[in-house]
Formats: C-alpha cells, sequence, structure tokens
C-alpha cells in the first residue's frame, strides 16, 4: 500500500536520511566521549544515564528550549519537503548561480562549505550511497550500544576490550554480567 506510493516512498527516503545522521551523530557521541574517558579527560562518563545528571538547567527548560528549536529545524526542513527551496539561506549575488535545491541535501555555503555536493553526479551519488550506508550501520550500532548497556551494565569500549581478552567466554552467548563501575570492573562468567 504505502510502498507503491511515489511520494510515501519520498518521505520514507527523507526520514531514512534523517534516522542516519542521527545515529551517526548518536554513535559518535557515545564513543568520542567515553575514549575521552578513557585518556582522562572526563570524569564518570556514562552515556546510558547522562539524562540522570544535573546541568546548568532544570529539565523542564532544557526540554522546552530543545522543543521549541527542533521544533523550529523540523518545520523548515517539512516546509522544504514540501516545496523544495522554499527555505534558502544563500546569499544572493547577481553573478554566482546558487545550486539546484535538493530536499535533505541542502549544500550551499552553509552547509557545503568543501563543495563535496556540487560537480558531476556520479561522485555526489556515491557520497550519498555512502553516507546512508554508514548511517544505516550507525542505527544498528545504536541499538547495539543500547543492548550492551542494558544488559553488561558497561560502556561499548569496555564490551569490546572484554571481547577481545576472552572471546570465547564474554559474547552474546555467554550471559557474562559486568560487575563493577567505570574502569573498575570485571565479568563474572556464569
Amino acid at each position: 500500500m504505502y510502498g507503491s506510493d511515489p511520494e510515501s516512498l519520498r518521505w520514507f527516503a527523507q526520514a531514512e536520511l534523517m534516522h542516519a545522521r542521527w545515529a551517526m551523530l548518536g554513535a559518535a557521541g557515545i564513543l568520542i566521549p567515553e575514549c575521552l574517558e578513557k585518556l582522562g579527560f572526563i570524569d564518570d562518563y556514562s552515556w546510558y544515564t547522562a539524562g540522570e545528571r544535573e546541568y546548568f538547567a532544570d529539565t523542564t527548560t532544557l526540554f522546552v528550549v530543545q522543543m521549541i528549536l527542533m521544533g523550529w529545524v523540523e518545520g523548515r526542513r517539512w516546509a522544504d519537503f514540501i516545496k523544495p527551496g522554499c527555505v534558502d539561506i544563500e546569499p544572493k549575488y547577481p553573478t554566482k548561480k546558487n545550486p539546484k535545491p535538493d530536499v535533505g541535501y541542502p549544500g550551499g555555503l552553509w552547509f557545503d562549505p568543501w563543495m563535496w555536493g556540487r560537480g558531476s553526479p556520479e561522485p555526489v551519488m556515491v557520497l550519498r550511497t555512502k553516507e546512508i550506508k554508514n548511517g544505516r550501520l550507525a542505527m544498528l550500532a545504536f541499538l547495539g550500544f543500547w543492548f550492551q548497556a542494558v544488559y553488561t551494565g558497561a560502556g561499548p569500549l569496555d564490551n569490546l576490550a572484554a571481547h577481545l581478552a576472552d572471546p570465547g567466554h564474554v559474547n552474546i552467548f555467554s550471559g557474562c554480567k559486568w560487575v563493577g563501575s567505570g574502569q573498575v570492573g570485571s565479568y563474572e562468567h556464569p
């Protein structure tokens, strides 16, 4: 039903692209601070319990600000989907031709400063294919990070290090549980 409708397919492609980009940001947002913690730049990092921490503002204020900002961004994205190019913010110069609007790939001075998205279509399509493939992998990685955090209570780098140290006993089938917290801990075998 929805798969045969061209408008639905167009929207599904945009939704997958946005989910892929958020998943890539999420995976980087988990791995980079965990690496920084291992190097000693951050103390007591846990992406899984980050919502329980105290921040510079209360949670209601943070939620309202996020809803306003994300609502504005998503509204502009929806408007661009309905009428491509209507939210163009490129400066207008009489001697410069602005890029053709392409939904999901804003380009231009602000979003494509290195001009990777311009030129012949073949390299651009290769980059877009790489982006969606990496995004799909990041969606699976984020799901794996979440299951690991729920099951073991440890971060992805701790789980990877433990698996590489003893792959026969520390794997998805072993039922090992993480004992301890942060960098001080170990896996307990059943």
